[in-house]
């Protein structure tokens, strides 16, 4: 019996963005199943079937692409309910049934200062060229960081922006800047060609929504290398792991010439990942920012990446931050469970000296919150 169509399925999707959900996934066998906060919940629902499933990416994308979907076994694109709230919506095969995975994409774009990012990220906006990357794991934060960007450089300056994404996930309105938004596999095939084609429509600012394999990396840092402003992702986890998944990308007898150009071309790293809040419902970022300043420059040509985390160690006056100490700062602030800070970070047993330390000040000054982390880390080189 069919339980579901789009209709249905969009009854489904209004519940998740009603109840604050971030991610709905269906699998046929069981009922629809939302995440919020991190932890999957169980939605009270019919089960899926296999017809079921069929018939939501069918309606949703229509017999043509369907087609294509069938062939392919995977499939990206967005949908929107009839309120104008948008999904990002992965469907795919998996034991040779179809699997579907939305992404609610909040229908305001959040402003920087929203997203407890570090001063600095708002400061990036106004770089006259280069490349910027935002990294981390799936589900991070990376387009939410990204969007927020775009969107202060849309209400500060005069600027032609183009976005590459696969799906368009938040939608754009054009105020002080112009911009134009192009959909993978709808406006232009892939990234590649995307890219081909972006350095002869006059933009200032580029977004690239992923820097997935060589022919997109190599058109993006080439981007950049023409004098504009670039922005785009990796699935990395820290700033030095950046600069080596690039360098990696290409074959050996080119990663010479590649360190040269991203040392010339690379301006900033923020990689995030996203921690549960305990003070309030939703999630906060914790952030590591690399800067390429001239010492870092000269780690990527000659291949001294290793010592890329000491520089931003000892670099903190600048703007750079590990992200152990992002950690620190948010578990200073009351944000933060002490239990997931310790799990989650790069040097745990170094962490929780430190943390120890956070509590005795805290006690200190009476249990009030963020008055311990600046003094905590100038006396950071006691835990080493």
């Amino acid at each position: 019996m069919k339980n579901y169509d789009i209709r249905h399925m969009k009854t489904v999707l209004a519940v998740a963005v009603e109840i604050l959900a971030s991610d709905v996934h269906i699998n046929v066998g069981i009922p629809p199943v939302m995440r919020k906060n991190t932890e999957l919940i169980s939605m009270q629902f019919p089960i899926v079937s296999d017809e079921d499933a069929k018939e939501i990416v069918l309606g949703m994308v229509g017999p043509e692409r369907f087609e294509k979907f069938e062939k392919n076994r995977d499939i990206d694109f967005s949908t929107t309910l009839d309120s104008g709230h948008r999904f990002r919506v992965n469907a795919h095969y998996q034991r040779d049934t179809i699997a579907i995975s939305f992404r609610v994409i909040p229908n305001q774009i959040p402003l920087i200062d929203d997203l407890h990012l570090p001063p600095i990220a708002k400061e990036l906006i106004s770089l006259p060229r280069g490349l910027v990357l935002v990294t981390g794991h799936t589900g991070s934060g990376k387009s939410t960081t990204l969007a927020a960007m775009i969107g202060a450089i849309n209400a500060k300056y005069r600027k032609r922006i183009i976005t590459l994404e696969d799906p368009v996930e938040y939608a754009l309105e054009n105020k002080v800047s112009m911009i134009e938004q192009r959909e993978i596999g709808f406006d232009c095939p892939d990234f590649a060609s995307g890219l081909r084609h972006v350095l002869r429509q006059d933009p200032d600012i580029i977004m690239v929504g992923e820097m997935r394999d060589l022919e997109t990396t190599s058109a993006t840092i080439t981007a950049a290398e023409t004098g504009h402003l670039v922005f785009s992702t990796l699935h990395t986890i820290n700033a030095s792991q950046t600069v080596e998944r690039i360098i990696d990308i290409y074959p050996p007898e080119q990663q010479g010439q590649i360190r040269t150009m991203l040392a010339n071309t690379l301006q900033a790293v923020i990689s995030q990942t996203l921690f549960r809040r305990i003070d309030k419902s939703g999630m906060v970022p914790c952030t590591e920012i690399l800067l390429c300043t001239s010492a870092v420059r000269n780690c990527i040509r000659e291949n001294r990446i290793y010592e890329i985390p000491n520089i931003i160690e000892t670099s903190r006056r600048v703007g750079m931050q590990l992200m152990d100490y992002s950690i620190i700062d948010m578990y200073s602030k009351g944000h933060i469970d002490k239990e997931e800070a310790i799990n989650r970070s790069t040097n745990p047993s170094k962490l929780e000296k430190m943390l120890a330390s956070v509590n005795e000040r805290r006690s200190a000054q009476n249990g009030t919150p963020g008055q311990d982390y600046e003094s905590l880390l100038s006396s950071q080189r006691t835990f080493k």
